[in-house]
């Protein structure tokens, strides 16, 4: 069951040229996906794809130009202010910087009353302790409630942004790249609170970001975006097992392996993102694609499943058929050492 359906929405930003002329940014450009209740959904792409702006458009805080966005039945665009300030209750999100995201004149006990006030969802003589019990959701205790942002380290802040996410029990949360920010050490502990939070409260997450070592571990189906638009989408385990769009090949080849002296093939993309004030003609990979060829500057693919995805593996390329590379092997299962224990036996083998 679908709790959050994106249908072709797009997001173009006017900008001036001269005195009567006005172009258009396509930061988005008809993406269409949904979410399921449980579901845990990953945005992928390099800076300025429109991933961050698809999960703002989500939430309406910038309002889209086309398309439509359906939250448990509701179309969130028709929604008048007073319906939208309620559904905004199950529907939150949890910023990049978790320092930004946070008012620095504010105690921790004060951010996380605020909601509770405004949505008159706890009685006031019962907030403090509604506040220590999400401080202890997120790993914290009591004592933090009475401390400033700048008192906490990165990873602090970050579980705070995310209790006062958790503040008005929300069911969908859209987490904009909540550890890349973050060192890796913390980042797969916030990883791994965001899947023990989902696991006992039932959450959905739209999970933004630009690393798929970190998506891989946490989305149950992953979309790559490019220049506006999703170019593929599948179950995590069949994109990162057989990746069919190039550029989604190209991600996936630029993830580091900690094995030194390994024998891996690297696919280094030509040149820059085109710019969304004038995207290439066709599809829009095609100038740094080392498989275009004449129908890919011309005319557009379509996102569309093919027939033998029985999982809903869809990709938008004219040619996948013939350049997607032999399945993948399955991911050995862990063998229950630590990261630093199989780093070290693979420096020794070598």
């Amino acid at each position: 069951m679908s709790l959050l359906e994106v249908d072709n929405i797009a997001k173009h930003f006017p900008v001036k040229r001269g005195l009567f002329g006005t172009d258009y940014v396509r930061a988005v450009d008809g993406v269409s996906f949904d979410v399921a209740v449980g579901e845990t959904v990953a945005l992928v792409g390099e800076s300025g794809c429109g991933k961050s702006t698809v999960g703002r458009l989500i939430l309406r805080l910038i309002e889209a130009s086309a398309g439509a966005v359906r939250f448990a039945g509701h179309d969130l665009y028709r929604l008048g202010g007073d319906e939208m300030r309620v559904m905004r209750r199950r529907l939150q999100i949890v910023f990049q910087d978790p320092y930004a995201s946070l008012n620095p004149r504010m105690t921790v006990g004060q951010m996380l009353e605020e909601p509770l006030a405004l949505h008159a969802l706890v009685p006031p003589n019962k907030r403090r302790g509604r506040v220590v019990e999400l401080l202890e959701l997120v790993g914290m205790n009591a004592q933090h409630a009475q401390r400033y942002p700048h008192e906490f380290s990165g990873g602090q802040r970050q579980r705070i942004g995310i209790a006062r996410a958790l503040a008005v029990e929300p069911q969908l949360i859209v987490c904009d790249e909540p550890v890349s920010a973050l060192d890796v050490s913390i980042q797969a502990q916030v990883i791994n609170l965001l899947r023990d939070l989902q696991q006992g409260l039932g959450l959905s997450y739209l999970f933004i970001a630009h690393d798929l070592a970190v998506v891989k571990h946490i989305a149950n189906r992953v979309a790559v975006m490019y220049l506006g638009k999703i170019v593929e989408l599948a179950e995590t385990e069949a994109l990162f097992n057989t990746p069919r769009h190039p550029y989604t090949q190209a991600l996936l080849s630029a993830i580091p392996v900690p094995v030194p002296h390994s024998a891996r093939h690297r696919t280094l993309l030509q040149g820059d993102l085109p710019s969304p004030l004038n995207p290439p003609s066709g599809c829009a990979f095609h100038p740094r694609c080392p498989h275009a060829i004449e129908i890919c500057q011309t005319t557009a693919p379509v996102l569309e499943q093919a027939a033998d995805s029985l999982g809903g593996h869809a990709v938008s390329c004219h040619r996948w058929r013939e350049i997607v590379g032999p399945p993948r092997p399955p991911a050995a299962a862990p063998s229950g050492k630590t990261a630093l224990e199989r780093l070290q036996e693979a420096f020794q083998h070598n």
